[in-house]
C-alpha cells in the first residue's frame, strides 16, 4: 500500500512524466532529485498496469487505433491535438535546435493525442517528437487508422490534414473583429466550418 506522499507523486505522474519535473517534485515532497527519479521509475510501471486494467490505457500503435476504440463501444466523436512538455535545454548548441518550439519559445517535446469528446478519454498517443515538429507533420509520420463513422475535430495546427473519416471540423481563422477574437477551440465548440472526404456540409 502506497503512503500518502507516494500517492500524491503517482497522481502527478498521471499528468506527465516525472523527469522534467524532478526539481519541483523534490521541493513539494521534500525529496532529493535522485529519490524522485527512483520513485518515478517505480511508479510509472504501476500506473501503466493500472490504466491497462481499467481499460483506459491509450493506444500507441496508430494502425491498431480503430480496433482498440471499437472495444469501448462509444460513438467515434474525436478530437486531435498536439501537446508540448517543457524540457531542459540541451547543453550542446548543435542539439538545441530540434527541441526548440518557435510557437512556445521554449525547448520541449511534442506528442499528438486523440481524445473522445464526451468521456474525455485519451484514446491514442503518438510517439514523442522534437518540439519544432509541426502538428500536421508529426501525425503524418504515424498515419492513424480511425474507426468507421469518425467525426474529427482539429485546430489550425492540422490545416490540410484530411484522414479517411466521415467528417472533419476545424475552426475558422479570426477575422479581427471583437467577437471573433474570443478564444475558440475544437475542444469546446462546434460552431465552425466542417468538411469531409465526401465534401459533406456541416451537420449543424
Amino acid at each position: 500500500m502506497l503512503q500518502e506522499p507516494e500517492q500524491k507523486l503517482l497522481f502527478l505522474l498521471v499528468q506527465q512524466k516525472a523527469y522534467p519535473l524532478q526539481t519541483l517534485l523534490g521541493e513539494v515532497f521534500e525529496l532529493s532529485q535522485p529519490r524522485v527519479n527512483e520513485w518515478g521509475q517505480r511508479l510509472l510501471p504501476v500506473l501503466k498496469v493500472a490504466l491497462d486494467e481499467l481499460g483506459v490505457l491509450p493506444e500507441r500503435d496508430p494502425q491498431h487505433f480503430a480496433q482498440s476504440e471499437q472495444q469501448h463501444g462509444e460513438r467515434p466523436d474525436l478530437i486531435i491535438d498536439g501537446t508540448e512538455r517543457r524540457r531542459q535545454r540541451p547543453k550542446n548548441p548543435a542539439k538545441q535546435a530540434a527541441p526548440y518550439s518557435g510557437k512556445k519559445k521554449t525547448h520541449c517535446d511534442k506528442t499528438v493525442g486523440v481524445v473522445q469528446a464526451k468521456p474525455k478519454r485519451v484514446g491514442f498517443l503518438s510517439q514523442t517528437h522534437a518540439g519544432k515538429t509541426h502538428d500536421k507533420k508529426g501525425v503524418e509520420t504515424e498515419p492513424i487508422v480511425y474507426p468507421s463513422g469518425t467525426t474529427l475535430d482539429k485546430d489550425t495546427g492540422f490545416q490540410g490534414y484530411e484522414p479517411k473519416v466521415k467528417q472533419t471540423c476545424q475552426p475558422k481563422k479570426s477575422l479581427g473583429t471583437a467577437s471573433s477574437r474570443r478564444p475558440r477551440s475544437a475542444l469546446t465548440a462546434r460552431s465552425h466550418a466542417c468538411g469531409s472526404e465526401s465534401n459533406m456540409p456541416w451537420r449543424g
